[in-house]
């Protein structure tokens, strides 16, 4: 710190500057202290959260120095121990002079970590909304920024949108140190990189990029830093809005960039050469690359064993094709396809809808949009009475409907077995996706039949194969087809076997050794020799 103010250079350099260039006059911090304070008021408008406290140092207390800080968003105890008692009581304050005043400060009083010297107003103003305190002295045209940030936050509790019922229960919270130090906890490497970032002219929203150095692509890290730099906005109120200000490609239904708020599963992610993206105020962090397998994954299938893991990944994929199908294929059947489906069946269906005016593709888009609107009045309702108005709603809506004559029975069951099929994909973008595209499945059923539903598929291919994510291909490592990352993919095999990263996304592909399979010992030596010693025992 000595160096910073030997000589007062730094300040020397910094008044010819303003001097010789009448341009800059307005940038840089002046020499008195309270035409500083006069700028800070107007700045902040005379807010009264603007805590401004003015003390006298020097032998003679001819020194005026001020401490600012907001209130709220500072730590009062840290402020009040480190900065104010140290300084006021401290028995070096009469040694302090213009001269040395900073650095003795700084070196000798300021009982506090990460200390910085400020010399413009735009790093001022950054600092002190940003939670830091400020130092002032007066006749010296720098500032000394001390790290406080604090105030109320909420605590680590349980993820409400990724529940898991083996695994780690702590999710993200707002604060971006609290995540990234979650992070930390698991990951314990010199490897883990950061590199912070401040987006937004209005917000100076603090961007954290994280990722292993050495497993993670440098070609991904430096086009995600690159789109990161571009950001040129107002505001960054959440991480939404860096995905959609990064993301490869805006005209798509599907999810891009994978987004969670458990700190196992970014450890997971970066662990397999991913980058992470923590946004300060919010406690979803975004992982890039992204692969369409990956919104099927859920942190629970590494947890349990391979079989279980498998058969419960096969279910969900299986629940998503039923979510986006269903209602078409019973538009389908039930418009062009009669003989597809049994007699007895056909002739039950069709004694429903003989009182039913509506064809069969009104009445799945009628009752679709009916359960699209209960269930998004269920989530802006308050928690109490969400859930049983969403219920007593579909179960009231349903059954007047049904005697009304409006739509079939079957058309009920049917929607009820979509909308619980798409409550069992892990991920909310990629179920929300589907919800959407079900409609452009039920508008081909009822052109074309088997053969619109058909289209709409090899159309949904064509577009996902030609989706990338940072210049990785989605659809990997399906297309391009590489066996040895099939491993972790629709099936889980067991961790033994699982010895490479994706061959895509990270340089270090190699994640363990060889020969990690089981190997239990000989059990019928050991069952003989203890049957042995039991005999010699009884002997």
């Amino acid at each position: 710190m000595s160096s910073l103010f030997k000589n007062g250079k730094l300040k020397k350099t910094r008044q010819q500057e303003s001097k010789n260039n009448p341009i800059n006059t307005g940038k840089y911090i002046q020499d008195s202290l309270s035409a500083n304070l006069d700028k800070i008021h107007q700045k902040t408008g005379n807010s009264p959260d603007v805590v401004i406290r003015q003390i006298k140092m020097g032998s003679n207390s001819d020194i005026e120095t001020a401490i600012i800080y907001i209130e709220g968003i500072v730590d009062n105890q840290s402020i009040q121990e480190f900065l104010l008692e140290s300084m006021m009581k401290d028995d070096k304050k009469t040694k302090v002079n213009k001269q040395n005043a900073l650095e003795l400060i700084s070196e000798d009083m300021m009982t506090i970590g990460n200390v910085s010297p400020i010399h413009n107003w735009d790093d001022l103003f950054s600092t002190l909304m940003a939670g830091d305190t400020l130092v002032l002295v007066d006749g010296i045209n720098q500032v000394l920024s001390a790290s406080t940030k604090g105030g109320e936050t909420r605590t680590i509790s349980e993820s409400d949108t990724q529940m898991v019922v083996r695994g780690p229960k702590g999710a993200f919270t707002e604060s971006i140190g609290t995540n990234t130090a979650m992070v930390r906890r698991i990951i314990k490497t010199p490897d883990l990189w950061t590199e912070s970032f401040k987006i937004g002219r209005a917000t100076n929203t603090d961007v954290t990029l994280m990722y292993i150095h050495g497993i993670a692509n440098d070609q991904v890290i430096q086009e995600i830093r690159q789109r990161l730099n571009k950001i040129d906005i107002d505001s960054i109120l959440e991480s939404g809005y860096i995905e959609q200000l990064i993301e490869d490609q805006t005209a798509t239904p599907f999810p891009t960039i994978y987004n969670t708020e458990r700190p196992d599963v970014v450890a997971g992610n970066l662990l397999e050469g991913r980058i992470a993206i923590f946004v300060d105020g919010t406690p979803f962090v975004l992982v890039a690359p992204a692969l369409f397998i990956q919104f099927f994954q859920s942190a629970e299938d590494y947890y349990a064993r391979f079989d279980i893991a498998t058969s419960i990944r096969l279910l969900r994929i299986a629940m998503f094709l039923i979510s986006l199908i269903a209602p078409a294929t019973y538009v389908a059947v039930t418009t062009f396809h009669q003989e597809m489906v049994p007699t007895t069946l056909i002739v039950a269906i069709a004694a429903q809808r003989e009182s039913v005016p509506f064809p069969a593709f009104v009445e799945a888009l009628l009752m679709e949009i009916t359960f699209e609107i209960l269930r998004e009045a269920g989530i802006r309702l308050p928690k109490a009475i969400g859930s049983a108005v969403s219920i007593v709603g579909a179960l009231v809506i349903g059954q007047a409907a049904v005697q009304a004559s409006i739509v079939s029975p079957a058309m009920v069951i049917i929607v009820s077995i979509t909308a619980i099929a798409s409550f069992a994909t892990p991920s909310f973008d990629m179920a929300i996706s589907a919800r959407l595209i079900r409609f452009l499945f039920m508008l081909g059923a009822a052109s074309f039949g088997f053969y619109g539903i058909i289209l709409c598929i090899l159309m949904m291919v064509v577009h996902l194969c030609s989706l990338r994510s940072f210049g990785v291909p989605y659809m990997a490592p399906f297309a391009p087809f590489i066996p040895v990352n099939n491993g972790d993919t629709v099936i889980r095999l067991p961790w033994w076997t699982l010895r490479q990263r994706p061959r895509l996304i990270s340089v270090n592909t190699i994640r363990e050794g060889k020969n990690q399979r089981p190997h239990p010992p000989a059990s019928r030596g050991m069952v003989n020799r203890a049957l042995e010693e039991g005999d010699n025992n009884e002997a």
